[in-house]
Parts: structure tokens; sequence; C-alpha cells
């Protein structure tokens, strides 16, 4: 049975690569950290994230725009901000 043809929308691939984005410029942030132990929970902290873009993406990649994907976009904002508001970079 042929596959169904992924769905695209401009959209989501904006606020997608506008996350990639988000995500290297934190994580080279957290990296500058010079004490370790705090660098650590940072890194802890943010992996939630990550991989809730990195999740978005190949989901996205795989699947195209549908359910999934606009629920993992709309996870990783919540992440995102619930981060921003607790750590401060």
């Amino acid at each position: 049975m042929p596959r169904k043809r992924r769905k695209l929308n401009k959209d989501m691939e904006a606020e997608i690569a506008a996350a990639k984005r988000k995500v290297e410029l934190f994580t080279a942030l957290i990296n500058d950290i010079r004490d370790e132990d705090i660098q650590g929970e940072y890194l802890d902290a943010f992996a939630q994230v990550r991989a809730a873009v990195v999740h978005l993406q190949a989901t996205y990649i795989t699947d195209g725009f549908c359910e999934e994907t606009e629920g993992t976009l709309a996870l990783y904002r919540g992440l995102i901000d619930r981060f921003e508001e607790e750590y401060e970079l």
C-alpha cells in the first residue's frame, strides 16, 4: 500500500528552524558556564527542551504537519518558557 504523502507547513518549518537556533544558542551559553555543578544542573534541566526539538524535527521530516508535530511544538514552547523562567542565562 502506498504511503500517504506528508503535509508541509511553512509556519511550522520556520518555528522548527527558530527552535533549533534557540537550542544551539542556549547550549552554547550553558557550555560557557565555568562552575561544573551549575553547568550540570542547567544541562540536566535543558535536556527535555533539546529532546523535544530533536523529536519535533524528526517527526516533521517523516510525518510532516500533523497532530503529533503540533503537540510536540506546543510541548517545546511550554518547556522553553518554563526553562527561561526558572534559569537565568
